[in-house]
This record gives C-alpha cells, structure tokens and sequence, in this order.
C-alpha cells in the first residue's frame, strides 16, 4: 500500500475535509470511486461479482486509512455509501451552531507580527476550505478584504494600496500573491542586511588591529631604557650608547 499512494489517517482531530479530499484521490486511483454512490449507481455492464469486489476494495481502502478511534464509529457499516456518510455526518456536521463557529471563527481572525504571513495565510485558507465543505459559499472579493483587514497593523500601506490604488475588484489570488511575494522580498533583504554586517564587521576588527599597534607604538614615552634609566626610548636607541648612534 504504502508503494502507491501515502496518505495520513484520520484520527478524528486532525482536518477532515482536506483527508477527505486527498481519500477521493486514492479512491480515484484505486478505480473505485463510484462505489461510494451506492451499488446501484454502478454501471449496468458490471457482473454482480465486479460491483461486489469494487465495494469492498473502496471500503477496504477507507478503512486502512481511519485511526483507531474512528474506525470504531464506522466499522460495523458494510456498505462504502453509508460509511461515508457517517464520517461526513460526525466529521463534516452542517449544524447551525457550527456554521455560526466556522463564520465567527473567520471573521474575528487576525493575523500576528511575531507569526510569518506564510503560515498565517494557511490558516486563512483552511478556514475557508471549512466553511466550504459545509456549502457556505463566499464571495471571493469578501474572502480579499477579510484577509486584507486581518493584517497587522505595519502592513497598513500595502492595505490601502490593494483597496485603494487599483481599477476594479481585488481578488483573493491577488491579495495572496502580493502577500507572498512581499514575504520574499523581506526575507532576501533581511538576508543582504546579514551579510553586510557581517561584512562590516570583519573589517572592523581589521581597523582594530591596527589601531592598537599604532597606540603601542605612540606610547613610547612610558617605556625605560636600561642604559641611561631614562624614560621615552628603548636602549636600542639610546644616545649615549656611541656603537648605536654610529649606525644612525
């Protein structure tokens, strides 16, 4: 199994709709999507015994997929179609208090300084994907600007330049994607500023260096010379030594 296709188990508190999704795919794979339609929507060319082994393939696929803890919701269902929509029904509820959550739970969200807008933006995204799988749909200009007035509040020129500065509707697509290229370019900024003070720096223990040999070399007058026992050069350079000066 493991060979063709790698999908992480539902265990019930991780996201449904999106193992949903990636379920259908495997189920697709495997060439047995339409048993979750039911039986009877199969096509009228196939045997009995091929509807049979095609159900069973699909909820055998499902099954391997499930945590321990759902699977025990689900297990004692023989048919694929009413598998799935018992999964849909516990996992994926369309109840009035968990529309009003999912909306709430949207329009209330604000994004963070100290989070980047990349893995704030998949928060956004699975919030919308949420409210879609229970048939809430949205207007795709109202999903841009509750995304535009759920950023920060140093993101408040490029704000009024998506609302403000352009023709026409804005689009999420087009909020997103100047999003992530802004992103980008802060972080290869944030990058340049790195490497140039480290940059700086190297050179500046450079100067350093030179530095204090300059100052070792203009405090000269502390030093004493053990010839004459006078301060302010080396015996080397002692006047009165006459083999000295005569090589001067």
């Amino acid at each position: 199994m493991g060979s063709k296709w790698d999908i992480e188990k539902f265990t019930g508190s991780n996201d449904f709709g999106l193992w949903k999704v990636k379920m259908l795919a495997v189920l697709i794979q495997q060439k047995c999507e339409k048993a979750l339609k039911g039986e009877g929507a199969l096509s009228v060319t196939m045997t009995q015994a091929e509807k049979i082994e095609m159900v069973d393939k699909a909820r055998s696929v499902i099954l391997l997929c499930l945590g321990d803890k759902v699977l025990r919701d689900v297990a004692k269902e023989r048919i694929v179609a009413s598998m799935w929509s018992k999964l849909e029904s516990l996992y994926m509820t369309k109840s009035l208090a968990h529309r009003q959550f999912l909306k709430q739970q949207l329009y209330s969200f604000k994004m963070m300084e100290s989070k980047t807008v990349m893995e704030q933006l998949t928060e956004f995204n699975k919030m919308l994907d949420d409210l879609e799988n229970i048939e809430v749909q949205l207007e795709d200009e109202d999903k841009a600007i509750l995304l535009l007035y759920a950023l920060p509040r140093s993101f408040e020129s490029f704000k009024y330049t998506m609302l403000y500065g352009k023709e026409g509707i804005v689009t999420l697509e087009e909020v997103q994607v100047a999003l992530r290229t802004k992103e980008l370019t802060k972080t290869k900024d944030l990058r340049a500023d790195e490497n140039s003070e480290g940059l700086s720096v190297s050179r500046g223990n450079g100067g350093g260096r030179v530095n204090r040999g300059s100052s070792k070399s203009g405090n000269k007058e502390k030093y004493k010379c053990f010839k004459c026992h006078k301060f302010g050069h080396f015996k080397r350079d002692c006047p009165e030594d006459n083999e000295n000066s005569a090589q001067v």
